[in-house]
């Protein structure tokens, strides 16, 4: 299965590339907020000792300083930068504000290495920066665990990419894809029909030909995956279902109508998915904001989407 970057990973592969071309790397993380902010708490971005820049803590005001300053240290430090009323109208933000960053200069890419292998394992890891010390700390994180910071000790939480499993390769698949990728969704589209694979072309997709029910356990059997049912085929649908509902998605959710909803949920029973599971199918599926296309109900789907995974931050 080809490799996925969220916006998170990406800048640390490219920090953990430049540390290995001999470059020194300042990683900035938002560890504090006051007013309007544009980026949310543990955004990171990584300068390069020459001043390129990826990732974002802000607006573009910040950066543009980042990459004109690069101020690459022995120890870890926290700085506080305001943004006033005219420098956020000059970059297009809504208001000012002010932004506690933490610094920290890396000559090592080792460190960073770690922490993507156990990412790419699909663990949730807790990393403690210290104010005046050289290396960070990595550690298991469960559930509860949050980004916190009280001025002297950062703890970062990274966890597995959020992953969304497709059933089905139709139109309202490929819009649905497109927007979750856009909002750092990894995309599995499982299609049991060869006709429907053969037709996919949306890059950064990966396209299985697995059973429903066999691509659930395998693929979309965590917290941080959801399921949704979109080939109103109740012999594919169902598969999926099946699994996914007793199962640890956090989200699970099926396309179709109110009656064809009641159908769905009389069949599950009948095959005995106990009821409590039954209970977090969402369907119809997506917010009810009068969508009729396509597209519209992709939009809808992502809403309901974005809104669960925020409740669960």
């Amino acid at each position: 299965m080809p490799e996925f970057r969220n916006a998170t990973v990406e800048v640390l592969e490219t920090a953990v590339d430049w540390l290995r071309g001999g470059h020194i790397v300042e990683l900035v993380t938002v560890a504090r907020t006051w007013g309007s902010s544009p980026r949310p708490l543990g955004s990171i971005a990584a300068v390069r000792d020459d001043g390129l820049l990826i990732g974002s803590v802000s607006g573009g005001c910040v950066e543009k300083q980042l990459s004109e300053s690069f101020r690459g240290q022995h120890e870890s430090r926290a700085h506080t930068h305001k943004v006033d009323d005219e420098e956020a109208r000059r970059f297009g933000l809504a208001c000012g504000g002010e932004l506690e960053l933490v610094f920290e200069t890396l000559t090592d890419a080792e460190p960073l290495e770690n922490l993507l292998v156990r990412l790419a394992r699909r663990e949730r890891v807790r990393r403690e920066v210290r104010i005046g010390q050289r290396h960070a700390r990595l550690h298991h994180a469960d559930r509860t665990d949050r980004l916190a910071w009280d001025g002297h000790v950062l703890h970062q939480v990274f966890g597995p990419s959020w992953r969304l499993l497709v059933v089905g390769a139709g139109q309202l698949s490929r819009f649905t894809a497109e927007f979750a990728l856009a909002i750092d969704f990894e995309v599995l589209i499982v299609e049991p029909r060869e006709h429907f694979r053969q037709a996919w072309d949306i890059a950064r997709v990966t396209v299985l030909a697995d059973s429903p029910d066999d691509a659930v356990l395998h693929y979309a059997n965590d917290e941080h995956s959801a399921v949704l049912a979109l080939t109103h085929d109740p012999n594919i649908d169902d598969l999926a279902l099946l699994e996914a509902l007793p199962g640890k998605a956090f989200y699970v959710g099926a396309l179709g109508s109110r009656r064809s909803h009641a159908k769905r949920v009389k069949r599950l029973a009948g095959l005995d998915v106990p009821q409590e599971a039954i209970a977090r199918l969402r369907g119809p599926v997506g917010l009810p904001i009068g969508s009729r296309t396509s597209a519209e109900i992709a939009i809808s789907i992502m809403a309901e989407l974005i809104q669960v995974r925020h409740a669960l931050n």
